[in-house]
Protein backbone atom coordinates (compact mmCIF):
# COMPACT_ATOMS: atom_id res chain seq x y z
CA UNK A 1 0.00 0.00 0.00
CA UNK A 2 2.88 2.37 0.75
CA UNK A 3 4.31 1.76 -2.71
CA UNK A 4 0.94 2.41 -4.28
CA UNK A 5 0.65 5.71 -2.46
CA UNK A 6 4.08 6.85 -3.64
CA UNK A 7 3.15 5.92 -7.22
CA UNK A 8 -0.02 7.99 -6.91
CA UNK A 9 2.05 10.92 -5.66
CA UNK A 10 4.42 10.74 -8.65
CA UNK A 11 1.58 10.42 -11.19
CA UNK A 12 -0.29 13.35 -9.65
CA UNK A 13 2.90 15.46 -9.64
CA UNK A 14 3.45 14.82 -13.35
CA UNK A 15 -0.16 15.57 -14.31
CA UNK A 16 -0.32 18.77 -12.25
CA UNK A 17 2.97 20.28 -13.40
CA UNK A 18 2.16 19.55 -17.05
CA UNK A 19 -1.39 20.98 -16.92
CA UNK A 20 -1.97 24.13 -18.99
CA UNK A 21 -5.42 25.28 -17.89
CA UNK A 22 -7.57 25.84 -14.82
CA UNK A 23 -10.08 23.36 -16.21
CA UNK A 24 -7.48 20.60 -16.36
CA UNK A 25 -6.36 21.37 -12.81
CA UNK A 26 -9.92 21.08 -11.59
CA UNK A 27 -10.27 17.69 -13.27
CA UNK A 28 -7.04 16.48 -11.64
CA UNK A 29 -8.23 17.68 -8.24
CA UNK A 30 -11.46 15.74 -8.62
CA UNK A 31 -9.56 12.67 -9.86
CA UNK A 32 -7.37 12.43 -6.75
CA UNK A 33 -9.08 14.44 -3.99
CA UNK A 34 -12.74 14.40 -5.02
CA UNK A 35 -15.45 12.60 -3.10
CA UNK A 36 -14.76 9.40 -5.03
CA UNK A 37 -11.17 10.27 -5.92
CA UNK A 38 -8.28 7.78 -5.88
CA UNK A 39 -6.63 9.11 -2.71
CA UNK A 40 -9.94 9.77 -0.96
CA UNK A 41 -11.00 6.16 -1.49
CA UNK A 42 -7.75 4.83 -0.04
CA UNK A 43 -8.03 6.98 3.08
CA UNK A 44 -11.68 6.02 3.50
CA UNK A 45 -10.68 2.31 3.59
CA UNK A 46 -7.82 2.67 6.08
CA UNK A 47 -10.13 1.27 8.75
CA UNK A 48 -10.09 -2.11 6.93
CA UNK A 49 -6.28 -2.49 7.04
CA UNK A 50 -4.29 -4.49 9.55
CA UNK A 51 -3.80 -2.66 12.84
CA UNK A 52 -0.05 -2.28 12.27
CA UNK A 53 -0.60 -0.78 8.75
CA UNK A 54 -3.28 1.78 9.70
CA UNK A 55 -1.02 4.50 11.21
CA UNK A 56 1.57 4.20 8.43
CA UNK A 57 -0.89 4.34 5.53
CA UNK A 58 -3.04 6.98 7.22
CA UNK A 59 -0.10 9.30 7.90
CA UNK A 60 1.43 8.86 4.44
CA UNK A 61 -1.95 9.23 2.73
CA UNK A 62 -2.67 12.55 4.50
CA UNK A 63 0.80 13.88 3.68
CA UNK A 64 0.28 13.08 -0.02
CA UNK A 65 -3.18 14.67 0.11
CA UNK A 66 -1.72 17.92 1.45
CA UNK A 67 1.12 17.75 -1.08
CA UNK A 68 -1.27 17.38 -4.04
CA UNK A 69 -3.53 20.21 -2.81
CA UNK A 70 -0.57 22.59 -2.37
CA UNK A 71 0.85 21.63 -5.76
CA UNK A 72 -2.51 22.33 -7.46
CA UNK A 73 -2.69 25.77 -5.81
CA UNK A 74 0.87 26.59 -6.84
CA UNK A 75 0.26 25.51 -10.46
CA UNK A 76 -2.93 27.57 -10.54
CA UNK A 77 -1.02 30.71 -9.55
CA UNK A 78 1.58 30.02 -12.25
CA UNK A 79 -1.13 29.71 -14.90
CA UNK A 80 -2.76 32.98 -13.78
CA UNK A 81 0.56 34.84 -13.84
CA UNK A 82 1.27 33.49 -17.29
CA UNK A 83 -2.14 34.67 -18.50
CA UNK A 84 -1.61 38.19 -17.15
CA UNK A 85 1.87 38.36 -18.67
CA UNK A 86 0.47 37.48 -22.09
CA UNK A 87 -2.20 40.14 -21.75
CA UNK A 88 0.38 42.80 -20.91
CA UNK A 89 2.11 42.08 -24.22
CA UNK A 90 -0.97 43.19 -26.14
CA UNK A 91 -0.46 46.62 -27.71
CA UNK A 92 -3.26 49.15 -27.79
CA UNK A 93 -2.89 52.48 -29.56
CA UNK A 94 -4.82 54.82 -27.23
CA UNK A 95 -4.39 57.66 -29.72
CA UNK A 96 -6.26 55.82 -32.46
CA UNK A 97 -9.42 57.49 -33.75
CA UNK A 98 -12.66 56.19 -32.34
CA UNK A 99 -16.23 57.00 -33.30
CA UNK A 100 -18.13 59.23 -30.91
CA UNK A 101 -20.90 57.30 -29.17
CA UNK A 102 -24.27 58.03 -30.72
CA UNK A 103 -26.68 59.39 -28.15
CA UNK A 104 -30.16 58.18 -29.02
CA UNK A 105 -32.01 59.01 -25.80
CA UNK A 106 -34.11 62.17 -25.64
CA UNK A 107 -36.21 63.85 -23.00
CA UNK A 108 -39.83 64.17 -23.94
CA UNK A 109 -40.60 67.89 -24.53
CA UNK A 110 -43.06 67.70 -21.63
CA UNK A 111 -40.29 66.59 -19.29
CA UNK A 112 -37.95 69.31 -20.53
CA UNK A 113 -40.63 71.96 -19.98
CA UNK A 114 -41.43 70.64 -16.51
CA UNK A 115 -37.77 70.84 -15.46
CA UNK A 116 -37.54 74.37 -16.85
CA UNK A 117 -40.70 75.48 -15.04
CA UNK A 118 -39.51 73.96 -11.77
CA UNK A 119 -36.27 75.93 -12.01
CA UNK A 120 -38.15 79.18 -12.70
CA UNK A 121 -40.51 78.75 -9.77
CA UNK A 122 -37.77 77.62 -7.40
CA UNK A 123 -35.99 80.89 -8.14
CA UNK A 124 -39.24 82.64 -7.15
CA UNK A 125 -39.32 80.87 -3.77
CA UNK A 126 -41.70 78.00 -4.59
CA UNK A 127 -41.20 74.42 -3.42
CA UNK A 128 -42.01 71.41 -5.63
CA UNK A 129 -44.62 69.00 -4.25
CA UNK A 130 -45.89 65.68 -5.60
CA UNK A 131 -48.92 63.57 -4.82
CA UNK A 132 -50.47 60.15 -5.55
CA UNK A 133 -52.17 59.34 -8.85
CA UNK A 134 -54.81 57.30 -7.01
CA UNK A 135 -56.50 59.97 -4.94
CA UNK A 136 -59.15 60.03 -2.22
CA UNK A 137 -62.52 61.43 -3.26
CA UNK A 138 -62.24 63.81 -0.32
CA UNK A 139 -59.06 65.45 -1.62
CA UNK A 140 -60.04 65.39 -5.29
CA UNK A 141 -63.51 66.90 -4.79
CA UNK A 142 -64.91 67.60 -1.31
CA UNK A 143 -61.95 69.51 0.13
CA UNK A 144 -61.81 71.62 -3.03
CA UNK A 145 -65.39 72.83 -2.62
CA UNK A 146 -66.66 70.68 -5.50
CA UNK A 147 -70.24 69.71 -4.54
CA UNK A 148 -71.87 66.31 -4.97
CA UNK A 149 -73.88 67.41 -8.01
CA UNK A 150 -70.87 68.84 -9.88
CA UNK A 151 -70.38 67.33 -13.40
CA UNK A 152 -66.79 66.37 -12.56
CA UNK A 153 -68.13 63.71 -10.19
CA UNK A 154 -70.00 62.00 -13.03
CA UNK A 155 -68.63 58.59 -14.02
CA UNK A 156 -68.57 59.84 -17.63
CA UNK A 157 -65.92 62.42 -16.69
CA UNK A 158 -63.83 60.63 -14.05
CA UNK A 159 -62.11 57.25 -13.61
CA UNK A 160 -63.63 55.94 -10.37
CA UNK A 161 -61.74 53.03 -8.79
CA UNK A 162 -64.31 52.59 -6.02
CA UNK A 163 -66.74 54.91 -4.26
CA UNK A 164 -63.92 56.55 -2.29
CA UNK A 165 -61.02 56.66 -4.78
CA UNK A 166 -60.45 58.11 -8.24
CA UNK A 167 -57.57 58.59 -10.64
CA UNK A 168 -56.93 62.24 -9.88
CA UNK A 169 -58.56 64.58 -12.39
CA UNK A 170 -56.25 67.49 -11.56
CA UNK A 171 -53.19 68.24 -9.44
CA UNK A 172 -55.26 70.41 -7.06
CA UNK A 173 -55.61 67.66 -4.38
CA UNK A 174 -51.94 68.22 -3.57
CA UNK A 175 -52.87 71.80 -2.65
CA UNK A 176 -54.98 70.35 0.16
CA UNK A 177 -52.16 68.07 1.27
CA UNK A 178 -49.74 71.03 1.28
CA UNK A 179 -52.12 73.26 3.27
CA UNK A 180 -52.66 70.48 5.82
CA UNK A 181 -48.90 69.95 6.25
CA UNK A 182 -47.47 73.48 6.04
CA UNK A 183 -48.00 76.56 8.12
CA UNK A 184 -48.54 79.85 6.24
CA UNK A 185 -46.86 81.60 4.63
CA UNK A 186 -45.74 79.17 1.91
CA UNK A 187 -45.48 78.73 -1.87
CA UNK A 188 -45.69 75.42 -3.71
CA UNK A 189 -46.01 74.13 -7.26
CA UNK A 190 -47.34 70.69 -8.16
CA UNK A 191 -46.37 69.19 -11.53
CA UNK A 192 -47.73 65.80 -12.48
CA UNK A 193 -49.93 63.48 -14.50
CA UNK A 194 -53.74 63.61 -14.35
CA UNK A 195 -56.54 61.54 -15.86
CA UNK A 196 -59.90 62.34 -17.46
CA UNK A 197 -62.47 59.90 -18.83
CA UNK A 198 -62.97 61.39 -22.29
CA UNK A 199 -62.47 60.61 -25.95
CA UNK A 200 -59.19 61.67 -27.52
CA UNK A 201 -58.75 64.02 -30.43
CA UNK A 202 -56.22 66.61 -31.56
CA UNK A 203 -56.83 68.77 -28.48
CA UNK A 204 -58.02 66.24 -25.85
CA UNK A 205 -56.28 63.32 -24.10
CA UNK A 206 -57.38 61.01 -21.31
CA UNK A 207 -53.91 61.24 -19.76
CA UNK A 208 -52.03 64.52 -19.64
CA UNK A 209 -49.86 66.74 -17.43
CA UNK A 210 -50.64 69.78 -15.33
CA UNK A 211 -48.71 72.22 -13.22
CA UNK A 212 -50.54 73.68 -10.24
CA UNK A 213 -49.36 76.60 -8.15
CA UNK A 214 -50.39 77.88 -4.72
CA UNK A 215 -49.31 80.81 -2.54
CA UNK A 216 -50.74 81.42 0.96
CA UNK A 217 -49.83 84.51 2.96
CA UNK A 218 -51.36 87.60 4.49
CA UNK A 219 -52.97 90.20 2.24
CA UNK A 220 -52.56 88.26 -1.03
CA UNK A 221 -54.46 89.88 -3.89
CA UNK A 222 -55.03 89.56 -7.64
CA UNK A 223 -52.04 91.86 -8.22
CA UNK A 224 -49.72 89.23 -6.71
CA UNK A 225 -51.20 86.63 -9.05
CA UNK A 226 -50.75 88.88 -12.10
CA UNK A 227 -47.13 89.66 -11.25
CA UNK A 228 -46.27 85.98 -10.69
CA UNK A 229 -47.92 84.93 -13.94
CA UNK A 230 -46.21 87.60 -16.02
CA UNK A 231 -42.83 86.81 -14.48
CA UNK A 232 -42.92 83.07 -15.16
CA UNK A 233 -44.53 83.36 -18.62
CA UNK A 234 -41.94 85.87 -19.81
CA UNK A 235 -39.20 83.54 -18.51
CA UNK A 236 -40.55 80.40 -20.18
CA UNK A 237 -41.50 82.04 -23.51
CA UNK A 238 -38.37 84.25 -23.60
CA UNK A 239 -40.24 87.47 -24.38
CA UNK A 240 -42.41 90.06 -22.61
CA UNK A 241 -45.95 88.79 -22.31
CA UNK A 242 -49.15 90.75 -21.81
CA UNK A 243 -51.86 88.94 -19.88
CA UNK A 244 -55.60 89.42 -19.73
CA UNK A 245 -58.04 88.10 -17.13
CA UNK A 246 -61.72 87.36 -17.59
CA UNK A 247 -64.24 85.71 -15.24
CA UNK A 248 -64.27 81.92 -15.06
CA UNK A 249 -65.85 79.34 -12.75
CA UNK A 250 -63.66 77.08 -10.62
CA UNK A 251 -65.21 75.89 -7.33
CA UNK A 252 -62.00 76.16 -5.30
CA UNK A 253 -61.21 79.82 -6.13
CA UNK A 254 -63.24 83.03 -5.68
CA UNK A 255 -63.08 84.99 -7.82
CA UNK A 256 -62.30 82.46 -10.55
CA UNK A 257 -60.44 83.74 -13.57
CA UNK A 258 -59.39 82.59 -17.04
CA UNK A 259 -55.93 83.85 -17.92
CA UNK A 260 -55.13 84.71 -21.53
CA UNK A 261 -51.77 85.75 -22.96
CA UNK A 262 -50.94 87.99 -25.89
CA UNK A 263 -50.38 85.86 -28.97
CA UNK A 264 -46.69 85.03 -29.23
CA UNK A 265 -47.00 84.35 -32.95
CA UNK A 266 -48.57 87.59 -34.20
CA UNK A 267 -48.01 90.05 -31.31
CA UNK A 268 -51.78 90.64 -30.99
CA UNK A 269 -52.23 91.48 -34.67
CA UNK A 270 -54.46 88.46 -35.20
CA UNK A 271 -53.67 85.07 -36.71
CA UNK A 272 -55.12 81.58 -37.04
CA UNK A 273 -53.49 80.47 -33.78
CA UNK A 274 -55.29 83.10 -31.67
CA UNK A 275 -58.37 82.96 -33.93
CA UNK A 276 -57.64 86.56 -34.90
CA UNK A 277 -58.38 87.79 -31.39
CA UNK A 278 -54.82 88.67 -30.40
CA UNK A 279 -54.98 86.61 -27.16
CA UNK A 280 -54.70 82.88 -26.38
CA UNK A 281 -56.48 81.20 -23.46
CA UNK A 282 -53.88 79.48 -21.29
CA UNK A 283 -54.99 78.59 -17.75
CA UNK A 284 -57.44 78.92 -14.91
CA UNK A 285 -56.58 80.79 -11.71
CA UNK A 286 -57.99 82.91 -8.90
CA UNK A 287 -57.92 83.61 -5.19
CA UNK A 288 -58.27 80.55 -2.95
CA UNK A 289 -61.89 80.14 -1.86
CA UNK A 290 -62.46 80.88 1.87
CA UNK A 291 -64.29 77.54 2.26
CA UNK A 292 -61.16 75.69 1.06
CA UNK A 293 -59.04 77.55 3.64
CA UNK A 294 -61.56 76.72 6.39
CA UNK A 295 -61.49 73.03 5.40
CA UNK A 296 -57.75 72.85 6.16
CA UNK A 297 -58.06 75.00 9.31
CA UNK A 298 -56.52 78.16 7.87
CA UNK A 299 -58.33 81.31 9.00
CA UNK A 300 -59.51 83.19 5.86
CA UNK A 301 -59.80 86.36 7.97
CA UNK A 302 -56.02 86.27 8.51
CA UNK A 303 -54.62 84.52 5.42
CA UNK A 304 -55.47 84.55 1.75
CA UNK A 305 -53.84 83.16 -1.34
CA UNK A 306 -53.94 82.53 -5.04
CA UNK A 307 -53.89 79.34 -7.08
CA UNK A 308 -53.40 78.55 -10.75
CA UNK A 309 -53.31 75.47 -12.91
CA UNK A 310 -52.35 74.84 -16.51
CA UNK A 311 -51.85 71.98 -18.91
CA UNK A 312 -48.20 71.46 -19.78
CA UNK A 313 -49.12 70.04 -23.20
CA UNK A 314 -50.91 73.27 -24.07
CA UNK A 315 -47.87 75.36 -23.24
CA UNK A 316 -45.52 73.07 -25.22
CA UNK A 317 -47.92 73.11 -28.18
CA UNK A 318 -47.89 76.90 -28.16
CA UNK A 319 -44.13 77.09 -27.77
CA UNK A 320 -43.34 74.64 -30.59
CA UNK A 321 -46.46 75.03 -32.77
CA UNK A 322 -47.58 71.41 -32.28
CA UNK A 323 -51.08 70.82 -33.64
CA UNK A 324 -51.98 67.44 -32.07
CA UNK A 325 -51.79 66.62 -28.35
CA UNK A 326 -51.67 62.87 -29.09
CA UNK A 327 -48.07 63.15 -30.33
CA UNK A 328 -46.75 63.46 -26.75
CA UNK A 329 -47.73 59.93 -25.71
CA UNK A 330 -47.74 58.38 -29.16
CA UNK A 331 -44.28 56.84 -28.90
CA UNK A 332 -43.14 58.06 -32.33
CA UNK A 333 -39.38 58.68 -32.14
CA UNK A 334 -39.55 61.06 -35.08
CA UNK A 335 -41.52 63.41 -32.85
CA UNK A 336 -39.39 63.09 -29.70
CA UNK A 337 -36.01 63.40 -31.44
CA UNK A 338 -36.89 66.90 -32.73
CA UNK A 339 -36.37 68.35 -29.26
Amino acid sequence: MEEKLRTIKEEAHTEITQSQSETTLREIEIKYLGRNGILTSILRNVKDLKPEDKPIVGKLGNEIKIYIANLIEEQSKKLQNKKFAEQEKEWIDISAYTLEPKITGHLNPLTSLQYELEDIFKNMGFHVWEGPYLEKEEYNFTALNIPQDHPARDMQDTFWIDKNHVLRTHTSPVQIRAMQSLKPPFRVIVPGRVFRYEATDASHENTFYQLEGLMIDKNISISHLIYTMKTFLSAILHKDIEIRLRPGYFPFVEPGLELEISCIFCDKKGCSICKHGGFIELMGCGLVHPDVLKYVNIDPEVFSGFAFGMGLERLVMLKHRINDIRYFLGGDLRFVTQF
